[in-house]
């Protein structure tokens, strides 16, 4: 394992490997890279955050949008959100093989996570930020390592969502204007302090990594895009979306939540849709879409050449509600 001063030493601009993904590479190298994810169509997204142990519910009041946006729908503090979110997390019922066994059972092919969201809280033991599961919560496990590992034991292949550019949690990221006790810093320096280690931890720590998920583009640094960009060669098959910066393409085009009416001009995309209304876990979200909904949705997607990412949603313990559960099953 690398160490924090070690990862953050891959300072924004510093030397990254030259060969990256998504760059210019041969035709028949590009396609032989996402052979396996064009003939996969099937997926498991997996939104999660410490916002799963109120169900998105701020003080008896339910903020608009998915629940991962509470801390900015409703306007939390950074030490609100740590006391009524981050000093609660602990799901006891979380079972890594059985939830891919779930994904593998539904005939997914490969599953991708949130490892840091727009919180800034992440999901992982970070080496270079204590605000992260195993060191600012009672539940003390690796989740990201829990769930590579049995990715890997069962023929998934796994991939990882970053929030590259926002981040509320930092004094250089992005999003959070709301909170006057942040003392700001500029933005490379947060991609130099967090985001880039991370991201490079993330990339050596997990084994095998298919695909990085990124969102939220914004405008960035050179020198911030590029460092962020060239790191993902240290895994030189993954597959990366097109959401780091504007105007990138990265290896496939997102379409959210909306199925194109026509198969796009472009030859390689995903669909991302959550399997009820919310993309992370709210309580009072009840509108689950039908069995033959979701079936229909695969069929369209896939017979327009494109690939169907199908968002679950675990709650504060761990697990899926049953109404996820039976759809996938």
């Amino acid at each position: 394992a690398l160490c924090c001063s070690a990862l953050c030493c891959s300072a924004v601009g510093a030397e990254q490997p030259e060969s990256t993904p998504g760059g210019k590479q041969p035709p028949e190298q590009r396609e032989e890279r996402l052979k396996w994810w064009n003939d996969a169509r099937f997926g498991m997204f997996v939104q999660w955050g410490v916002y799963s142990v109120t169900g998105g519910e701020f003080r008896g009041q339910m903020p608009s949008n998915s629940a991962e946006w509470m801390m900015n729908k409703a306007r939390i503090s950074i030490a609100d959100y740590k006391t009524e979110n981050v000093d609660k997390f602990n799901p006891t019922k979380f079972d890594a093989q059985a939830f891919v066994r779930l994904a593998k059972e539904a005939g997914m092919k490969y599953l991708v996570i949130t490892a840091k969201h727009h919180d800034g809280f992440s999901m992982f033991h970070s080496k270079c930020s204590p605000y992260n599961v195993v060191d600012a919560t009672p539940f003390k496990r690796d989740i990201m390592k829990e769930l590579a590992d049995a990715c890997e034991e069962q023929g998934i292949r796994f991939g990882f969502y970053y929030s590259q550019c926002q981040d509320w949690h930092h004094p250089g990221g992005m999003g959070n204007n709301w909170d006057k006790t942040i003392e700001r810093v500029s933005f490379d320096q947060y991609v130099q302090e967090k985001a880039l280690p991370e991201v490079r931890q993330l990339l050596t720590e997990y084994g095998p990594i298919s695909i990085f998920w990124w969102d939220t583009p914004r405008a960035m640094s050179k020198e911030a895009f590029d460092s962020l960009h060239g790191v993902t060669a240290l895994q030189p098959s993954i597959i990366t979306n097109d959401r780091l910066g504007e105007d990138h393409p990265g290896d496939y085009k997102t379409f959210e939540r909306n199925i194109p009416e026509r198969a796009p001009a472009v030859s390689d995309w995903e669909v991302c849709m959550p399997i009820s209304g919310s993309w992370g876990y709210k309580k009072s979200d009840t509108s689950f879409k039908s069995t033959t909904t979701l079936t229909r949705n695969l069929v369209d997607i896939a017979s327009k050449g494109g690939n169907f990412l199908l968002n679950v949603s675990p709650t504060g313990e761990g697990t899926l509600l049953p109404e996820a559960v039976e759809r996938l099953q």
